[in-house]
């Protein structure tokens, strides 16, 4: 890897006019049709490439890893790369949006919530996440997820089919209806060996955390290391009935 300039840390301003919600998913039919099930990782990025300018295309990334910004990176170089910055993350993701940032062709853009942790603890009470980590996925991910993307034509996820019973049936493409742009899972056929294969081959930056079994990495309080057999979400929100923040159901 060699070294890039410091990013902007903002998001850049779309140059033209976004199309409209026909528009868009018309296009999301005709790659739908044009890739199929299981097309190749390179050949969807390529399809947004094609019908998408880089300044309304992000990336969405934990810091588990960075395969897909770099991939995505290879054909938008440039690309905004959206970090959920909620307060609550381990040492080892900082470290790795760090590493992301200084060595790839990347934008970072760092999603904050509206409070910070401590105004949150004084409107909510401390360790909401305790109590209610549902309204405290909603307050410090989703909501302002929801915020950044609107200012995109198409998104990117790391979402992959593996990871757990809830993600078996991704697509490659689809229209997002709950953050109104269209959604792109390029390494939604991928198991986490290939990631880490691929990773460990191209030299991309892996977070840590993942040689110590945290498979799914979230914020520090509400994730744990995963047991041999277990999914790969397993980790999450362990000993309560919630498995997914809300962001890709």
């Amino acid at each position: 890897m060699s070294e890039v300039s410091e990013v902007t840390k903002v998001r850049r301003t779309h140059a033209v006019p976004f199309r409209s919600e026909q528009e868009l998913r018309a296009l999301v039919d005709s790659g739908v049709g044009e890739l199929g099930w299981d097309a190749p990782t390179a050949e969807v990025i390529a399809w947004v490439a094609r019908h998408f300018e880089v300044s309304a295309s992000a990336v969405a990334c934990s810091m588990a890893d960075a395969v897909l910004p770099a991939l995505v990176a290879e054909q938008l170089p440039g690309v905004d790369v959206l970090f959920l910055e909620t307060g609550y993350h381990f040492p080892e993701t900082h470290d790795t949006r760090k590493t992301v940032a200084r060595y790839f062709p990347v934008n970072i853009v760092d999603v904050l919530p509206e409070r910070t942790v401590a105004e949150q603890d004084a409107e909510f009470g401390k360790d909401l996440f305790t109590r209610d980590p549902a309204r405290c996925c909603q307050l410090r991910k989703m909501d302002p997820l929801k915020k950044a993307l609107s200012g995109y034509e198409v998104w990117f996820t790391g979402v992959r089919r593996d990871e757990a019973p809830t993600r078996t049936n991704t697509p490659l493409l689809s229209w997002d209806a709950s953050h109104g742009l269209v959604k792109v899972n390029p390494l939604a056929g991928w198991s986490l060996d290939a990631l880490v294969t691929y990773a460990e081959e191209n030299l991309i930056p892996v977070n840590p955390l993942m040689s110590r079994g945290y498979l799914s990495i979230g914020c520090a309080p509400c994730t744990r290391p995963v047991a041999p057999g277990e999914d790969p979400r397993a980790g999450r929100w362990s000993g309560t009935d919630k498995t997914e923040c809300g962001i890709h159901l």
